[in-house]
């Protein structure tokens, strides 16, 4: 199983389903994916007419920081970083 496979069990529901305070480093990850979604956020609104398909794109982004902060969150300890 590679690490990107997670095995469904007791382990990983206490994962998903438990609070991880940010370490140190995290509030700023969380930030400079905020303001980038934001960022693109505002092109979206910039050059798409106002749709349900414009909708539905700006709820994906919201869905995106939120998948990405859990991501940092639950799994930031299977994660090397550049420069570690």
């Amino acid at each position: 199983m590679t690490k990107a496979d997670v095995e469904l069990n007791q382990e990983e529901m206490a994962i998903r389903f438990t609070y991880h305070k940010p370490t140190e480093g995290q509030p700023e990850i969380y930030e400079t994916i905020r303001d980038q979604a934001h960022d693109f956020a505002i092109t979206l609104l910039e050059l798409c007419p106002q749709s349900r398909e414009l909708s539905l794109a700006l709820t994906k982004l919201e869905e995106l920081v939120m998948w990405a902060n859990a991501a940092i969150a639950r799994r930031s300890d299977d994660v090397v970083y550049a420069g570690d």
